[in-house]
């Protein structure tokens, strides 16, 4: 696989860690409006790294979630998930 593209699948799968964290820690403290802001800002850059992994490789998630506007690109491999690390 393309360097580049693994990284930043790594990038998007860390984020994603990270916002997955902070929603479980801000369910014990919603009023910890500091954590909250950094859950604001991870989610911020998840959204960022998702778009420009989508506009150069094609969709992480289907149903919906994302757009493919040229050419149908499911069918294009390797998949997110089939990626060795």
């Amino acid at each position: 696989m393309d360097p580049k593209r693994l990284n930043l699948l790594k990038k998007v799968m860390a984020l994603e860690f990270t916002c997955v964290d902070f929603n479980l820690y801000l369910d014990t403290h919603p009023e910890d409006y500091r954590a909250l802001a950094e859950y604001n800002a991870a989610s911020e850059a998840l959204a960022a790294a998702k778009k420009e992994y989508e506009a150069l490789y094609g969709p992480l998630t289907n149903y919906g979630h994302s757009p493919s506007p040229q050419a149908w690109r499911w069918i294009e491999e390797p998949w997110p998930w089939e990626t060795t690390f």
